[in-house]
């Protein structure tokens, strides 16, 4: 089994978080959004997964660093890591070509800006396997259409009247990808575009016409890590599963000093707390110190400085310095005060 991660795009909606660190790579509960998906994935399909393929964007925003966090994800879960490069922001269909020398035999692709809590098997009569969720706002999402026969029969982007309330989530998998990759090499062939992009519901559809049987694959959670305000969502579901899977989320070593941590909270290593009431629902990054605070539903990444701060769905990035009481301020780009 391989696993496939197109993750080129430098995530405009998670500005400015995204603008230093690819959005992929932002901790959500502790840990990056993809390393956590991968794992995910991998637990799920409980099969040996034999390569995981990164696409990747410009090497100057995914840089060393980068390649060599994800060479060691896949190395801990038993995986060959292949690196490819999307140059232009081309479409999904696109950067899936882009590692198209992976593209053979069972592969699950999952794109990395989601995160999924799920308990399935795959279905053996099935040729490929599209994971979806039951909406309220089905017009908001591209959506499945099924047979009689439970049978996804056409995909159809933000419905303006009812087809149905299952939303692709764009994780999918295909018992031979190969067959992906040669209706995408048509759809690059014929210079078949949605949008000025090359997408994959286009290569998806040349299957289905060749007879493909599609099913769906349904999950219990889809969280969604594309903007701000999703993503400390996000982060406060995760820690409220974790704590319930009886993961310990505060480090061993994290000083507190007239304090107190309210759960679920994730608290990495070398964190003090001063005068601080923090939770619930708030992830704090390595070497943070938050002094004379209150933060609640809020995920701040490593090395913040904080205090006489009153902090409520919130997100800060790394090695931010910020003084509730501020009377100087420097700011930069797309940074936001509310």
């Amino acid at each position: 089994m391989k696993i496939i991660v197109p993750m080129a795009g430098r995530g405009s909606r998670l500005r400015p978080h995204s603008l230093t660190v690819p959005k992929p790579l932002i901790p959500v509960a502790g840990k990056p959004i993809v390393h956590r998906l991968v794992e995910d994935i991998a637990k799920i399909l409980n099969e040996p997964i034999d390569e995981i393929a990164f696409i990747l964007g410009d090497p100057a925003f995914f840089g060393d660093d980068v390649v060599k966090s994800l060479e060691k994800l896949a190395t801990d879960l038993g995986a060959k890591a292949s690196i490819y490069r999307q140059d232009l922001p081309l479409g999904t269909g696109h950067a899936i070509m882009c590692a198209k020398e992976s593209l053979s035999g069972p592969a699950v692709i999952a794109y990395a800006d989601t995160l999924i809590r799920a308990d399935f098997e795959l279905d053996p009569t099935a040729d490929a396997v599209i994971w979806v969720k039951q909406v309220d706002e089905p017009e908001a999402y591209g959506v499945v259409k099924l047979n009689d026969n439970s049978e996804i029969v056409e995909l159809v982007e933000k419905p303006m009247e009812f087809v149905s309330d299952l939303a692709v989530i764009g994780i999918y998998y295909f018992k031979e990808v190969g067959d992906l990759k040669n209706e995408l090499q048509s759809v690059l062939d014929n210079n078949i575009q949605n949008g000025g992009e090359y997408q994959i519901n286009d290569g998806i559809k040349g299957m289905m016409a060749n007879g493909k049987v599609f099913k769906t694959g349904s999950v219990d959670e889809w969280m969604d890590c594309g903007n701000k305000n999703v993503t400390v969502e996000t982060n406060s579901r995760m820690l409220g599963f974790l704590q319930s899977d009886g993961i310990e989320l505060v480090a061993a070593n994290v000083k507190l000093v007239n304090s107190t941590i309210i759960p679920p909270c994730n608290i990495a290593e070398d964190v003090v707390l001063n005068n601080a009431t923090v939770g619930p629902n708030v992830s704090l990054g390595k070497g943070c110190h938050v002094s004379d605070s209150t933060i609640k539903n809020s995920l701040v990444q490593t090395h913040a400085r904080i205090k006489n701060a009153n902090l409520d769905n919130a997100m800060i990035g790394n090695h931010v310095s910020f003084d509730g009481n501020f009377t100087s301020i420097s700011i930069g780009d797309y940074s936001v005060l509310e």
